[in-house]
């Protein structure tokens, strides 16, 4: 049954305050639940607020070792797509915000990414390397379309001649494609693009704000004849609601001409396991408990796996039997899962850059 508080159109089925961090939270008294919607109606729209964040940096650096790149640009916190599996989530908790619906409509700008990132990019003793956006929210979400942050830092990667790659669920990116097609040419940047499920019930409520995956499909073929190299990501694969879709993704990329696939089992940290779980019992309520049993088969008994190298492939018969089946689809319609190699030698500081050696 639908609860009545849910806010449709939306991804997280509730707002819990974190604890993680001795947050207050404030428990609802069952007997006003009971008559909330007979004094006060249903719940009002939710509105997408963005408040401007003024960082000293721009530049996340990490040393993960099954992670593909050491540094990261997010020009956002928050993501107004909604996807309920979000890893990201967790990061409202550090802001005293919920995980839940705050992190899809309390987000965060960083207005003066372009001008901190060329700043770093000026040091004395900078050493390139392919700089990842995406890696944490996604940088087309549709609030890019007025705040066009990152394509502002395109324009300064570009300029330097600096690689980067771009993860997103967006079609938007290739609005960017005059910027990116000429990198490409040089061997500076790659895209590729989420696509979760083909089904578009299942997208509607796995992440309701993000494009439908014909629109992405439909941009990793404009990527590509752009000269863009352009990879399908699955990801990530969902034991029960979308892994019996692993074979027609790939196919789909493949048709879309997408030069590489690769997919990433279901991660569940901190506050995701709980959001995750309500969402399962809102809208799969009839496998809810199917679904949690084997991803918990996937991640050694627990809800998630947080430890290096497996928490990226998942272990057991099921992550043993989804690896199977994604070679096979892959090997059948030629796709590889190896990503686009990326030159480093081309870069030139910032104009200006040359008076750090003064």
């Amino acid at each position: 049954m639908s609860r009545p508080d849910v806010q449709h159109g939306r991804g997280a089925p509730e707002n819990r305050t974190p604890t993680r961090f001795n947050l207050p939270v404030r428990e609802a008294d069952g007997d006003w639940l009971d008559a909330r919607e007979d004094l006060d109606g249903g719940p009002p729209p939710l509105r997408t607020t963005v408040t401007v964040e003024k960082p000293k940096t721009i530049i996340a650096r990490n040393t993960s070792p099954d992670i593909g790149f050491d540094r990261s640009i997010n020009p956002y916190r928050g993501c107004e797509h909604g996807c309920i599996y979000c890893f990201a989530r967790p990061t409202h908790a550090f802001h005293d915000l919920s995980p839940g619906l705050d992190f899809e409509s309390k987000l965060f700008a960083k207005p003066d990414a372009a001008a901190l990132l060329r700043a770093e990019l000026s040091k004395r003793g900078y050493v390139p390397r392919p700089m990842a956006l995406g890696t944490n929210t996604d940088p087309y979400q549709p609030i890019e379309a007025r705040w066009k942050i990152t394509r502002s830092v395109l324009q300064v990667l570009a300029e330097t001649r600096h690689p980067l790659t771009i993860t997103t669920k967006s079609d938007r990116v290739t609005r960017d494609i005059d910027i990116l097609a000429p990198m490409a040419a040089d061997g500076l940047a790659s895209v590729a693009i989420s696509v979760t499920s083909l089904t578009p019930a299942i997208s509607r409520t796995l992440e309701p704000r993000a494009p439908a995956a014909r629109k992405r499909l439909a941009a990793v073929r404009m990527l590509t004849e752009a000269g863009i190299p352009a990879h399908v990501a699955i990801a990530p694969v969902i034991p029960g609601i979308t892994d019996h879709e692993v074979e027609q993704i790939v196919e789909a990329a493949a048709e879309a001409g997408a030069v590489g696939v690769f997919y990433l089992p279901v991660r569940l940290p901190h506050e995701v396991a709980p959001l995750f779980r309500a969402w399962l019992d809102e809208h799969f309520g009839d496998r809810a408990g199917k679904v949690m049993n084997i991803i918990r088969e996937l991640r050694g008994g627990r809800d998630n796996d947080p430890d290096f190298f497996t928490r990226m492939r998942g272990s057991g018969p099921w992550a043993d039997l989804i690896a199977t089946r994604f070679k096979i689809a892959m090997t059948k319609h030629g796709l590889t899962r190896e990503k686009a190699s990326l030159r480093t030698d081309l870069f030139v500081p910032p104009q200006g850059a040359q008076l750090r050696l003064l």
